[in-house]
């Protein structure tokens, strides 16, 4: 299962609490996991600019049509300015009709908590 690893937009200030984003989404079709790969360069390029931003990291299994993302942000207004932006924005309209399943999980965690474990993620995803 390829992992792109956790790329550190802006380290977050010592001693910070930070709020974490996870998400699991699986495809309905091969064509729909496709699209969604393609998308995610763009989307990477737009956290590493993101005000805000503290990290993330994507884990795929394409031929399960399946992938997970966890990222950290210095405030859930500032995901939520990064979700309706940029490249991520128009993406994930054009995406929603292919998706099978989704999942989402929040929660604050100390800055010296990241990057986020994998375990931690998929735990928190159910």
């Amino acid at each position: 299962m390829p992992t792109l690893p956790w790329t550190v937009s802006t380290p977050p200030p010592e001693g910070a609490d930070v709020h974490v984003f996870a998400s699991r989404f699986e495809t309905r079709t091969r064509w729909g996991a496709l699209r969604f790969f393609l998308g995610t360069p763009a989307v990477r390029r737009q956290v590493a600019t993101a005000p805000g931003a503290y990290g993330a990291s994507l884990r795929a299994a394409p031929l399960r049509r399946t992938f997970w993302t966890v990222s950290a942000w210095e405030s859930p207004e500032a995901l939520r300015a990064f979700a309706r932006s940029g490249p991520h924005g128009p993406a994930a309209r054009r995406l929603a009709a292919t998706m099978k399943d989704k999942r989402y999980a929040s929660w604050r965690t100390p800055a010296d908590g990241l990057p986020v474990a994998w375990d931690e993620v998929l735990r928190r995803l159910g």
